[in-house]
């Protein structure tokens, strides 16, 4: 997952997605679902607007590492959402970085890669110096398990898990960031 991607290879990545995006407007304009482009452009919106509420987040290995993430993981998308903006630290995108990316590693083994897998991550302030995270995974596990498993013993002192669902084809959980 550890990828130190150039200028060059962001930019690349970053073309391709958009022209994937164009494509797909101008394939609807050929059909003429006008309604389906405008519901294109307005989903382009609200990703572009959660992409720029990430990045003032005051986490740059995390921001990084969700803004990237569809261009690594092979069996799942990742989307996410910000609620409210509010002032990380680096101790903060330290502890997310690390447990998130372990976490994707998780995922990433333990997911059917030709099955559609999408996980969506909320991010909300809790307090001042806290942090309220969701993360819903629909999908097809092929060991679900496993993913419990990590969840049970991979936090530190600052994290805490409530775990709401969790059955073979979907895991969601809560977890609370304290500083």
């Amino acid at each position: 997952m550890e990828k130190n991607w150039t200028t060059i290879e962001t930019l690349r990545q970053t073309r391709h997605d958009w022209l994937n995006k164009i494509q797909i407007i101008k394939g609807n304009l050929e059909l003429n679902r006008i309604d389906r482009v405008k519901g294109i452009i307005d989903e382009i919106i609200v990703e572009t607007q959660n992409e720029a509420r990430l990045s003032s987040l005051n986490l740059p290995k995390f921001t990084e590492m969700l803004l990237t993430s569809n261009w690594k993981n092979g069996s799942f998308y990742c989307e996410y959402e910000i609620i409210d903006v509010f002032e990380g630290s680096a101790e903060m995108d330290k502890l997310m970085y690390r447990w998130t990316n372990d976490f994707f590693k998780i995922l990433d083994k333990n997911l059917d890669p030709f099955f559609e897998n999408i996980l969506a991550v909320s991010m909300s302030k809790k307090e001042v110096s806290d942090m309220h995270c969701s993360f819903h995974m629909q999908g097809r596990f092929i060991d679900q398990s496993a993913v419990s498993e990590f969840l049970e013993s991979s936090l530190t002192a600052e994290q805490s898990i409530e775990i709401l669902e969790c059955n073979e084809d979907e895991i969601f959980f809560k977890m609370d960031i304290n500083f």
